[in-house]
């Protein structure tokens, strides 16, 4: 299932008629209405919201989304955070129930230097998650774990590496993500780390990444028996739903996952002559909207 809709000034905002609705079913060749598409995030165990990391717009759209599977789920709902790792789990809990202010959080996490893009992006989910006293989950592993599987594989990992990842890591071999990574893989240019490792290598460091998160917040589920999990994350551990929510069906076989991948509004008519399916929907946001 591909469903298409696009984020105009305000993705709440419901058109009366159908014709103008801005949300658009590509399989049925229709447009759908926000209640519609609420629906499926209502639905949803595990909704994911992928994102350009420094466009505004996407964070918006992850906030919407947010909202709508809060109000469905009366509060029993977590926020998976690409943007930490594992190991700030304790300061994200502090931060999330109130018990020290964005700055000490801001602080105490380092986030120019664990993260770099502009906080301000991400302040209002966390500004909802502390209103609404939603949990967070810190989903990442630490850098340095990514670059050394990619130069030498697992064998290049220590125990302390090790302590961060799950028991098994499965790499998903499936042809459109692979063919992605092929692109990113050739994509490193002049970057000196393109002529120490293979693609093989690569590819399993992407696995590592996207299977540690996956297991973290396929471990809250288990743990948290009907709650919903949102996960904020780049746009490339989305697609296809071949990366994390791959990883998620694997650890829970009955979930239903629902995935957005966050494209430019400027593509939309692009997109619709030649749809690919990049997650179960492609939300439309303007790149170059405040």
């Amino acid at each position: 299932m591909t469903i298409v809709f696009s984020f105009l000034i305000s993705v709440s905002a419901v058109c009366s008629s159908q014709e103008q609705s801005p949300f658009y079913w590509v399989k049925e060749k229709k447009f759908l209405s926000f209640e519609e598409v609420s629906a499926f995030i209502s639905a949803a165990d595990a909704v994911y919201v992928g994102e350009t990391h420094d466009k505004e717009a996407c964070h918006r759209a992850q906030l919407e989304a947010l909202k709508e599977l809060d109000k469905a789920k009366n509060g029993k709902v977590a926020v998976g955070f690409e943007m930490l790792n594992s190991s700030l789990q304790p300061i994200l809990d502090e931060f999330a129930s109130g018990a020290i202010d964005e700055a000490a959080f801001l602080e105490k996490v380092n986030w120019k230097k664990e993260w770099g893009f502009d906080y301000n992006l991400y302040k209002p989910i966390f500004d909802y998650i502390r209103l609404k006293k939603l949990k967070a989950l810190a989903l990442n592993i630490p850098r340095k774990i990514v670059s050394k599987t990619a130069r030498g594989g697992l064998k290049a990992l220590d125990e302390e590496d090790k302590k961060f990842l799950p028991e098994k890591i499965k790499v998903n071999k499936d042809k459109k993500y692979t063919k992605y990574l092929k692109e990113t893989y050739g994509g490193h240019g002049d970057n000196p780390m393109n002529k120490i490792m293979t693609f093989d290598n690569y590819r399993l460091s992407m696995a590592v990444w996207n299977e540690s998160m996956a297991d973290k917040a396929a471990s809250f589920l288990k743990e948290n028996k009907d709650w919903s999990v949102l996960i904020v994350a780049g746009n490339g551990h989305v697609m296809y739903n071949a990366a994390i929510p791959w990883s998620m069906k694997k650890r829970i076989k009955k979930i239903k996952n629902l995935s957005f991948y966050t494209e430019d509004l400027s593509k939309k008519e692009d997109f619709i002559k030649n749809p690919q399916p990049l997650a179960d929907i492609i939300w439309f946001v303007d790149f170059g909207s405040k």
